[in-house]
């Protein structure tokens, strides 16, 4: 009897709990949720965050908080989330320096295929090669010419830093062509497109939407965007695989990340209400205005692509040689 009466009332608990976890699914989220931006205010990232919380908020019931923490290429922001309460509250949304990282630096504050779990993408968004008005090229085909002609290292680049997606735009640029062309980092991507204005270095990869007042404006001359197709924003520019150099594609791509252990049924409703926000036709006019393409994936088909793109650039960083500073 007292057997029976145990495990009647083993039975039981089990059913509250189960009862309790059903409910706990069903009411999340039941109060504000963090997303943390591991860069300053005003950069691609910054940017990507904002324009995604206010609709992401709605779907989701309750408001998304963006949140600044910058240093250390991202490593900060993302180390915060890393070690944040698995409980879907507390998210981080970062770029390639997600998967780069940990190839550029000798020690990381997290590790991110085991700390971290993906909750989708939120969109891509192209580079632009842009070059000095005084140098004298019009396609990318003339600039590699350019470029060939010369002592190794004689032309630069300039880039947001050491691992940026400026620096690695460049930096594919260079293995696909076989060039040899000066990498000299900036604390940000404006100083490094002043620079490229005023011809302290050659050329730069800025992001589309930074790039594109420039360009316009006749103060940076535009040979490529990184991508496979052409942008509606620079309509007039071709790729840069059409414009001289077959095989080149870069794509920065936006992920949101959560602690590793973040319940799936957290990690599935935050997903669904994030791709419900990102098929907004006024969200999507947002982001395709500023840059963004729009793009939401299943977080294991995410957690293989930032696996995938991780042993993508360890490769390019190690031939390279590069190293954070």
């Amino acid at each position: 009897m007292k057997t029976a009466r145990k495990a009647a009332l083993c039975a039981a608990l089990a059913a509250s709990c189960l009862a309790h976890s059903a409910i706990a699914a069903n009411a999340f989220p039941e109060r504000a949720v963090t997303l943390i931006v591991p860069f300053a205010p005003g950069g691609s990232v910054d940017i990507a965050a904002r324009l995604i919380s206010d609709a992401w908020a709605r779907e989701l019931g309750q408001s998304v908080v963006v949140e600044n923490r910058a240093g250390a290429s991202g490593n900060i922001g993302m180390a915060a989330v890393a070690r944040a309460e698995p409980n879907g509250y507390t998210l981080g949304i970062n770029t390639m320096s997600l998967a780069i990282n940990p190839a550029l630096f000798k020690t990381m504050p997290f590790d991110t295929a085991k700390d971290l779990r993906s909750v989708g993408t939120v969109g891509t968004s192209q580079h632009v090669l842009t070059v000095t008005n005084s140098l004298p090229v019009a396609s990318v085909s003339e600039l590699l010419a350019y470029v060939r002609a010369r002592p190794a290292n004689e032309l630069s680049f300039g880039s947001a830093g050491t691992g940026s997606t400026f620096h690695m735009a460049a930096e594919l640029f260079k293995s696909v062509s076989k060039t040899q062309i000066m990498h000299v980092p900036y604390k940000g991507g404006g100083p490094a497109m002043l620079d490229t204005i005023s011809g302290q270095v050659q050329m730069s990869f800025p992001v589309l939407s930074a790039a594109k007042p420039q360009v316009d404006g006749k103060k940076l001359r535009a040979l490529g965007v990184t991508g496979t197709t052409r942008s509606p924003l620079l309509p007039d520019v071709p790729t840069i695989a059409e414009s001289g150099l077959p095989g080149y594609e870069f794509n920065t791509w936006f992920v949101i990340s959560a602690p590793a252990g973040t319940p799936q049924n957290v990690i599935d409703t935050l997903n669904a209400k994030l791709g419900d926000a990102l098929r907004s036709p006024a969200l999507v006019q947002r982001m395709q205005k500023e840059g963004f393409d729009p793009l939401i994936t299943a977080p294991a088909k995410t957690d293989a692509m930032v696996a995938g793109e991780m042993t993508r650039w360890a490769g390019i960083v190690k031939d390279a040689g590069i190293e954070a500073n």
